[in-house]
């Protein structure tokens, strides 16, 4: 028996680095798993993203350990198909418990992008995408009347100021994280009544795809 038997996590950014590791840790515990990814390239991000074949290895881990992982293509600035895919995951693994806003994007080194696309795209990611996976999840879980549980991966970012450097993507990427706790802070109030609780986490350097690249060497 794990603390989790019976229930459902959505993850963003599933398809590897921490993603991947949020769903095989819940799987564990016993959770089935809604994973989705862009598995696709963001021009302005200076590091490859992850792929189909990435998220379909996150299948083959939590399958291994004997869960169900309904697993779709989705780019988190896009509401419409993020409600889609909560709406058919619901139909095959039931009402989602766990919300787990992990997808994230950065722009580390020399960016021969526009700042201004740069500094859009991390927060369109970062931020908003964070908002539309929340506001896509959160009905499910409020229709099944169980609570639940909202974690959204911030950053040791979020909590103080670095670099200082004035790139479009250090100061994004710092900006973006610092507002992943005001939503935090906001969603608590909000789901309060429903018995939703909401987190913020705050990694440091973590050896992902994302920081053990060409990119954040430079």
């Amino acid at each position: 028996m794990g603390m989790l038997d019976g229930k459902v996590a959505f993850i963003t950014g599933a398809a590897r680095g921490q993603g991947r590791s949020h769903a095989v840790r819940l799987t564990e515990e016993g959770a089935d798993i809604v994973a989705i990814d862009l598995c696709g390239q963001i021009d302005s991000v200076p590091y490859p993203l992850s792929t189909e074949e990435d998220l379909d290895q996150t299948v083959k881990s939590v399958e291994a350990e004997g869960r169900r992982i309904v697993a779709r293509t989705a780019d988190v600035r896009d509401a419409s198909r993020l409600r889609q895919v909560v709406e058919e995951a619901t139909e095959l693994l039931g009402p989602i418990d766990i919300i787990v806003a992990n997808a994230g994007i950065a722009a580390p080194g020399p960016i021969a992008a526009d700042p201004a696309v740069v500094f859009r795209d991390i927060a369109d990611v970062n931020l908003i995408g964070v908002w539309n996976t929340v506001s896509a999840a959160v009905p499910s879980m409020r229709a099944a009347g169980k609570g639940g549980a909202i974690v959204l991966i911030s950053s040791t970012q979020g909590l103080k100021g670095v670099g200082g450097a004035g790139s479009a993507g250090g100061s994004a990427y710092a900006a973006t994280k610092h507002g992943v706790v005001g939503l935090m802070r906001s969603f608590t109030h909000w789901r309060a009544q429903d018995n939703i609780r909401v987190n913020t986490l705050h990694p440091t350097g973590v050896e992902t795809p994302m920081i053990m690249s060409e990119a954040m060497d430079a």
